[in-house]
């Protein structure tokens, strides 16, 4: 009987090996092999916790956060009707064809360009903000809400200097993130990036700590760029920019913007813009349509060793002042090439970024005040900040319901530039939007001369037709490289 087991089982684990052998030779190439580590949850969950306050005493789990932030984390697609065509010729709608021949016939139209991003609700009436890059050069902006609602998005205006821009839906009650103070923010803090892909992976969530503050990666291409971003290991890839990075309590502390990466994928590296400059940007273009910036009027760098040594300085921080711009904030305020700035109100200076990101947040008109080195010795200055332009006055830009349509920032054409042109007047265009001048292939630099065989010389003048003109309507004017070559473009309205 014994023997019989034992024959039995020996059978038994002969069997197995044989069809183990025969599982491996015959499918090993159909299947993949997958490395499970373990993942157990924590031994709470969501429902424990019933306050923030609550949930915060708990780091390792975002359950609580994740739940707050993802409804207000929307998708965006955004169109760019592609044209293959010369830059000569503009495409116009086709009632207006008849009329001016084939001047206006350009190659056919290739299939449109789709790019998709994120953008987070700042508000229960339809603000949105999202980064500039994710709606550049669209025609048409498209917002889906994690349940799935469609709605077309208008462009409130945008920022390259900070790449943000601020966009509105037309609804009420929509959950919103508020926003933290960023200043608050130290190295090491938990935090969770919340982005919304929507076609592959709707609505999704990854963690990490704060890897360093005050971050300038040199991606920004403007002049006047403000970088000083909050660095981060917590995953985030394309279809994520614009999306939501919040603390353990759901409120949103930055924008994620850009990843670093030789492959295009997440390595480990992500960045994205501090709420509060978020804040001031979305203030600005809400209560004047474009962002109102004070500045320094000085160039500077960085005080490094080289630095140091160049300038027999005996420490290595602060920011150099190379020099000082006529009729600028600094130098009316005493401010000298070669000056070493260690402090503005009271807040330590170090690095470039951590001066930028502060007076980025100022508008013409505020006052600061200023610390710098001279000589081995500290002084003070009381300084009010200018615009770029010299003055200290806030800037307007003129806004209307029609104007919006069009989707585009009106300036007037200056005395100097009219006569340059041997122009009578006009009004330039010097961003354009989402809109119907975009569609068209209006670039930034076309001067508005008539519309509809009526002059305009100015910005009321443009209003006015604009607002009093239905169905298509033909446009007028020049490019400041070919004055002397009339463009029109036909829209409707």
């Amino acid at each position: 009987m014994k023997n019989n087991v034992l024959t039995a089982l020996f059978a038994a684990i002969i069997g197995s090996l044989i069809t183990l052998a025969a599982y491996y030779f015959i499918l090993k190439d159909q299947v993949k092999t997958v490395r499970v580590e373990s993942a157990a949850s924590p031994a709470y969950n969501a429902s424990y916790f019933s306050t923030a306050k609550e949930a915060a005493e708990a780091p390792f789990d975002f359950t609580f956060a994740a739940e707050k932030v993802t409804p207000s984390v929307v998708h965006i697609t955004s169109t760019q009707q592609a044209t293959a065509r010369s830059e000569q010729y503009q495409q116009i709608p086709e009632f207006f064809r008849e009329f001016f021949g084939d001047r206006f016939q350009g190659a056919p139209e290739q299939g449109p360009r789709v790019g998709v991003g994120s953008g987070v609700i700042i508000s229960t009436d339809g603000y949105i903000v999202t980064n500039n890059h994710v709606v550049a050069n669209a025609d048409e902006l498209d917002v889906v809400l994690t349940d799935n609602r469609r709605y077309r998005a208008n462009v409130v205006g945008t920022d390259p200097t900070t790449d943000l821009a601020l966009l509105k839906i037309d609804e009420e009650d929509l959950p919103y993130l508020s926003l933290a103070n960023s200043d608050d923010l130290k190295v090491g803090q938990w935090v969770m990036a919340a982005g919304n892909p929507f076609g592959y992976l709707n609505s999704t969530v990854t963690s990490g700590i704060i890897s360093a503050l005050g971050r300038n990666i040199n991606i920004l291409q403007d002049q006047y760029a403000i970088e000083s971003f909050i660095q981060t290991d917590a995953a985030v890839n394309p279809g994520n920019s614009g999306g939501a990075l919040v603390n353990i309590n759901g409120d949103l502390i930055g924008i994620n913007t850009a990843i670093a990466s030789p492959t295009g994928a997440y390595t480990g590296y992500a960045f994205a813009v501090p709420s509060n400059i978020v804040k001031k940007v979305v203030e600005d273009l809400k209560d004047y349509g474009t962002v109102q910036r004070g500045f320094l009027g000085v160039m500077i760098r960085e005080v490094d060793a080289t630095v140091a040594e160049e300038n027999n300085l005996d420490f290595t921080r602060g920011v150099l002042v190379d020099s000082v711009i006529a009729d600028g904030s600094a130098i009316a305020a005493g401010i000298e090439e070669g000056d070493v700035i260690i402090k503005v109100d009271e807040r330590t200076v170090n690095t470039t970024s951590d001066l930028l990101s502060y007076i980025g947040r100022k508008r013409p008109g505020d006052q600061v005040d200023v610390t710098i080195i001279r000589d081995g010795k500290e002084n003070s200055f009381n300084m009010t900040l200018k615009a770029r332009d010299g003055s200290t006055e806030l800037a307007a830009r003129e806004r209307s319901t029609a104007f919006e349509e069009l989707g585009a920032e009106f300036q007037n054409l200056t005395k100097e530039e009219a006569q340059e042109l041997n122009l009578s007047g006009g009004v330039k265009v010097t961003r354009t939007y989402p809109g119907k001048l975009r569609q068209q292939g209006v670039r930034p630099g076309f001067i508005i001369t008539g519309i509809a065989n009526k002059p305009v010389r100015s910005i009321e003048d443009l209003s006015e037709v604009v607002e009093g003109e239905k169905g298509g309507v033909l446009i007028e004017g020049v490019y400041p490289d070919a004055p002397g070559e009339v463009q029109y473009y036909g829209i409707g309205l």
